[in-house]
């Protein structure tokens, strides 16, 4: 059993990038099946509960009021129709739910007291809780520990080095105050990036760096692959290969070997040659539903057959899921 380390050195993790594909895709496999069921994929459900007009500049993004990228402003959703969703999402075979308003910068404490109901009612459901706000204090972060929260996500995107290239509206040690915060109030982290933003393979060893040197790593480490958005300065940047998207995850498993790889944004893009790879390498959680935030993802339908075909999440799996839903 590999132990976890917290004191990686880049040139290490370049190291890590530069094996032939299949040494590293085995050397990560192994580490996965140390740590977790190798044909056991959680499954967890985004839902984008307030829309557009976001004062930060993110380049890859639609909901930046920096670009015209057409999306229309959405006001906070009701929590009603918050609660239907999250029902959905659980009858589909979600464990986690996700309520995402990275439309704010930072909250405030009267928008948190809108969303700790929404938190307390998926929670009650029986479903672990996630949402991602932005940037929090302290005190903030307290808070949503006392309305019992399971997972903040907060991703960093890119290497510290890149950062400046893809925001200038806060910074990488922005980013890094509210992991602190999160972590500080005992809610697990769930933290990563994106690939596709016209980094190097230096900028994701720094990255993978950065949040496998973290105090705890992360509980959950989502890597995005980018989908280009018409009328964001990111529109047209070049992606990366299939190979390097894979490595990439293979990496993050060996760097962070308990916690959850996801697979998240782009999967859209990539046939069932890629994906399987990506949970060969380490990948162990997926986005269900047909919308993320507001970009397209694969159909229930499909993920679903895709496990079949896969041997993932077998007969026990699909049956506890069944059994929880009569209950």
């Amino acid at each position: 059993m590999i132990k976890a380390r917290n004191d990686w050195k880049l040139d290490e993790i370049k190291a890590l990038f530069e094996l032939p594909f299949n040494d590293l895709l085995f050397k990560a496999h192994s580490i996965h099946r140390e740590n977790f069921d190798p044909n056991q994929v959680q499954v967890s459900s985004l839902l984008n509960i307030k829309t557009g007009a976001c004062p930060e500049d993110c380049s890859y993004c639609s909901q930046s009021s920096k670009y015209d990228t057409g999306l229309e402003r959405e006001k906070l959703m009701e929590i009603d129709e918050v609660l239907q969703q999250a029902q959905n999402a659980k009858n589909k075979g979600a464990t986690r739910f996700c309520m995402g308003a990275a439309t704010w910068r930072n909250p405030t404490d009267k928008s948190l007291d809108k969303v700790i109901p929404m938190i307390q009612g998926v929670k009650a459901m029986g479903m672990e809780t996630c949402v991602t706000l932005g940037m929090l204090s302290p005190k903030q972060a307290s808070t949503l520990k006392e309305a019992g929260l399971d997972y903040y996500n907060h991703n960093i995107d890119t290497s510290k080095e890149n950062y400046p290239n893809v925001i200038t509206t806060r910074t990488f040690q922005d980013r890094l105050d509210t992991l602190a915060a999160v972590k500080d109030a005992n809610i697990s982290v769930c933290s990563g990036g994106i690939l596709g933003m016209g980094e190097t393979e230096t900028d994701r060893a720094s990255m993978l760096q950065s949040l496998a040197n973290l105090e705890e790593h992360p509980d959950s480490v989502p890597i995005n692959l980018l989908v280009p958005i018409p009328g964001t300065p990111f529109e047209n940047v070049k992606p990366p290969s299939e190979s390097e998207f894979v490595r990439t995850i293979a990496v993050a498993r060996i760097l962070m070997p308990k916690s959850v790889v996801r697979l998240s944004a782009g999967r859209l893009d990539m046939g069932e040659g890629m994906q399987a790879l990506c949970f060969f390498a380490g990948a162990n959680s997926i986005f269900y539903g047909e919308q993320l935030l507001t970009t397209d993802n694969p159909t229930v339908a499909n993920d679903k057959s895709l496990f079949s075909r896969l041997g993932i999440n077998g007969e026990d799996y699909q049956q506890s899921v069944a059994q929880e839903l009569t209950l």
